[in-house]
């Protein structure tokens, strides 16, 4: 009996899914049912504000709280890779296993961020895809060869190459531009680099090192090329800072290379110092003017009325150890409310939500399983139909409290966990708790993809 009727109130839920019907609901964005609770509706503040009553402690140290950072990647499948693979130097040089699951899924929004704000929305900027140098063949049969290794015969470049790729570009793209003056050319891609600090290989031999860089090449007139560099320098200084629980960590500085040429680099403040993040350069015109010698005139850009060869800035940024930065800027530690032993601590990633590899998790509570399920099934499919990343917790079949179930979502950065109960069965309403807050809520079911499509899109405008 108790089957049948839990099947004709999964029925009368689909159908409220379809109708809207149920609860307190209206045209607008979706309001709270519990008194006492704060509304996740009011206007989204700035991503470095905290709620009152979640103060971190201090930020982790480049002792034990950096462990335990790497730990909880590591579990969480951000990194892959033993403990001892994720030493602080095989992180920064990029000679770690790589990237878990939702590592991959951050650096996918970071880089999808970058693009939007570089290429996306600017008139004059255009895609590339140039070719990247693959490392050199590793010797069979060595042991002491089982990495990519690089010897004198094979050098890829890093982001001299996706550089030097997006020059090639140059002469054909300023048919695109009707030979205008200032353009630039994007791309993102993989480098290789070498990693000359290791232990672990021959002398002579050097490791290989990968990073994905996120490249913007500028071309503009020698006469405004200080400007634009200037402009750059702030657009992406502002750009890091958008997304960072702590702002003030990313910084900038002057740099100069060794034939003199300036340039500024970007930095986040790591728990043990600061690490560049970008590095920006006024290039000159001298490269441009080596890839066609003898014949200057195909390179000229219109500058008003002059034909002119322009000057060359380019903009290189390591999405990997951007990943990284983010990692160590979201990881706070929390009061737990739902433990009386003050020793224990919530650890939480607080990513921005533009960022976050999941941004909801789905989970049941008590009630037919079945039918909880089916209901999990319907929503997952909606808001994956509208690009809303989810997690089916609602798939385990280990069980576990929901103090376990909301540790882990927040070690995982999820924005949200809606709760299906028996109560979604018979009256449509959702338990809705906030990784940020950690305030659980009430909500229609047929007002959940709304809402979150409503936040996220909020959060990208801050």
């Amino acid at each position: 009996m108790r089957s049948g009727a839990a099947f004709r109130a999964c029925q009368k839920v689909c159908r409220c899914l379809l109708s809207g019907f149920g609860g307190r609901v209206d045209g607008g964005q979706p309001e709270p049912l519990m008194e006492g609770s704060s509304p996740f509706g009011v206007p989204l503040r700035s991503h470095a504000e905290l709620p009152r009553g979640s103060e971190p402690t201090e930020a982790p140290e480049s002792g034990e709280g950096s462990e335990e950072l790497v730990e909880i990647c590591q579990r969480r499948h951000f990194f892959s890779g033993s403990k001892r693979q994720l030493s602080r130097h095989s992180l920064l040089s990029g000679c770690h296993p790589g990237f878990g699951p939702l590592g991959i899924e951050l650096r996918k929004n970071l880089a999808a961020e970058w693009w939007s704000s570089v290429v996306v929305f600017r008139e004059q900027v255009f895609p590339v895809d140039a070719l990247h140098h693959e490392p050199g063949p590793t010797l069979p049969g060595d042991s002491a060869f089982s990495e990519p290794v690089l010897g004198e015969m094979a050098y890829p470049r890093s982001g001299a190459g996706k550089v030097q790729g997006a020059l090639e570009h140059y002469v054909n793209c300023l048919d695109l531009v009707n030979k205008r003056l200032p353009y630039g050319l994007a791309q993102i891609g993989v480098c290789f680099h070498p990693v000359s600090d290791t232990k672990q290989t021959p002398d002579g031999v050097k490791r290989i090192g990968e990073k994905t860089e996120a490249s913007l090449v500028w071309f503009s007139s020698a006469r405004t090329a200080g400007q634009w560099l200037d402009f750059w320098l702030r657009h992406r200084l502002l750009w890091w800072r958008k997304f960072a629980v702590s702002p003030s960590n990313f910084s900038s500085s002057d740099c100069q290379d060794e034939e003199g040429r300036k340039g500024n680099q970007l930095y986040y403040n790591f728990p043990w110092g600061k690490e560049p993040i970008e590095t920006l350069w006024n290039l000159g015109d001298r490269e441009l003017l080596h890839m066609c010698p003898g014949n200057e005139s195909q390179l000229h850009g219109r500058d008003g009325r002059k034909n002119v060869v322009p000057y060359v800035l380019s903009v290189n940024g390591n999405l990997d150890r951007g990943v990284l930065a983010y990692l160590y800027d979201s990881f706070q530690l929390t009061e737990n409310s739902f433990t009386r032993k003050k020793n224990l601590h919530r650890k939480v990633l607080k990513l921005h939500p533009c960022l976050a590899p999941v941004k909801v998790a789905l989970d049941v509570g008590r009630g037919p399983t079945a039918e909880l399920r089916q209901v999990c099934q319907g929503l997952f499919n909606e808001l994956l139909e509208n690009g809303i990343s989810v997690w089916p917790g609602y798939m385990d079949t280990v069980q576990s409290s929901l103090e376990q179930l909301y540790s882990r979502y927040d070690e995982m950065s999820i924005l949200f966990t809606v709760l299906i109960t028996e109560a979604t069965l018979e009256n449509g309403l959702i338990h809705l708790r906030s990784r940020d807050t950690t305030m659980k809520e009430m909500m229609h079911i047929s007002k959940v993809k709304d809402f979150l499509i409503k936040y996220i899109s909020s959060a990208k405008n801050v």
